[in-house]
């Protein structure tokens, strides 16, 4: 029986799980990979510790469950844990599900996998760069920069998005596909941190705070999320921006009104502000604050409430300058002006459109025997290992299917 011969273009997490799939389904594999070295964008993924998956992922938690639904069923968490496990990989779960080798390296995840490329006899040939396909009657030719030609009968697509170029993710898959008549939904950075307008953002810079933030587009709340806030010297950051970072991105495209509401006492705590003042008549006001939130907010929070005489005793505030600080504990809106650029964000917005793909392979309906994998693809989720989980799904869907074990 002729071995299926499959080119993977892109040596990422989709890409080297494809290979892997493919060659333990008795394809003859070859990574064709730009970079020096396959797995860069691995090593920097969890802060160096690589969140691989998150044991909670669901189709639901991406931006198109509908496609999502049939691989992630397929090989899902589970399957993703047990792929790592037998590669030698310890699971350790944390908060809200993240898993991370046991290791607490990155590193680890990239070195199972070259053992395990080697073991299959997986080619791999780094510094090449791909930048023409082209289908040839039932196969396909892989040109790159060089010159240099290579003939496979299949072709895997996984050369990532946008987000981290300097990972070797520069967008250049985009332009092969689109070559051969795919679209691209319009493509933003996302997990990524905001810019502000604001005042304060100096005094602010460093400042971080445990809280909830809120997404207002056009004077609507359509997303909220609670945990560490930082302000930064552009504007804010932390895990809860990271995941409003997306729906803020493509508010701000279509230019609506985008503000992020930094709720520093929620209504649960029950917290009485007001008689933190009316208590205690005779003190400064700014220090009336002090021991409930971060000093360095207080400064910033009393100008933007207009209060004039912070150092004032606490009797010098009427009703409703008490209500106005009160306000803004409880809620105060700050002017996204946009985001920072694809240097700073974890994954891409956009990519090619799923509807030209079937998620029961990740074939192209256009182009037989052309598949795709990863962050390439139009699917994005939030932070917490679900990127990455479609990394590993899509790869080995796509690999599986693309050495003819579509069962």
């Amino acid at each position: 029986m002729k071995q299926t011969k499959i080119m993977i273009i892109g040596g990422g997490a989709a890409g080297i799980i494809a290979a892997i799939a493919a060659a333990r389904n008795n394809a003859k594999v070859t990574i064709l990979e730009k970079n020096s070295r396959i797995g860069r964008k691995i090593l920097v993924t969890g802060n160096g510790r690589c969140n691989y998956t998150n044991i909670n992922a669901t189709s639901k938690d991406y931006n198109h469950p509908w496609f999502v639904s049939g691989p992630i069923n397929l090989f899902g968490p589970r399957e993703t844990i047990k792929f790592f496990k037998e590669l030698g990989i310890e699971p350790l779960v944390e908060q809200n599900g993240r898993v991370y080798p046991r290791s607490e390296q990155a590193s680890s995840i990239v070195d199972v996998f070259l053992d395990e490329l080697k073991r299959l006899d997986v080619n791999v040939i780094n510094g090449m760069n791909v930048c023409r396909i082209v289908k040839n009657g039932s196969g396909f030719s892989a040109i790159s920069t060089d010159g240099e030609k290579f003939e496979s009968d299949s072709v895997i697509i996984t050369t990532g998005g946008m987000a981290m170029p300097t990972s070797g993710s520069n967008g250049s898959g985009y332009s092969l596909a689109q070559a051969l008549g795919h679209k691209l939904i319009r493509t933003l950075p996302a997990l990524v941190k905001l810019k502000l307008e604001s005042p304060y953002l100096k005094h602010l810079d460093g400042v971080k705070v445990q809280g909830t933030a809120a997404l207002i587009i056009d004077g609507k709340k359509v997303d909220e999320r609670s945990g560490d806030i930082l302000f930064t010297g552009y504007g804010i950051s932390g895990p809860t921006i990271l995941d409003l970072s997306r729906q803020a991105a493509l508010a701000l495209e279509t230019g609506s009104e985008t503000l992020i509401r930094v709720i520093l006492i929620g209504k649960s705590e029950k917290i009485d502000i007001g008689k933190r003042f009316l208590d205690n008549p005779l003190k400064q006001i700014d220090h009336c604050l002090i021991g409930l939130i971060n000093k360095r907010l207080i400064s910033p929070l009393l100008k933007e409430a207009k209060i004039a005489k912070h150092t004032h005793p606490a009797a010098a505030l009427s009703s409703s300058d008490i209500d106005s600080i009160t306000r803004l504990l409880t809620g105060w809106d700050f002017v996204v002006s946009g985001t920072r650029p694809f240097e700073d964000a974890q994954i891409t917005v956009g990519g090619i459109d799923v509807a030209m793909v079937d998620p029961k392979t990740m074939e192209s309906t256009k182009v037989p025997g052309l598949y795709f994998a990863g962050e390439i693809l139009d699917i994005d989720g939030p932070c917490g290992g679900f990127n990455l989980q479609w990394a590993w799904t899509s790869g080995h869907v796509a690999g599986t299917s693309a050495a003819g074990n579509r069962s």
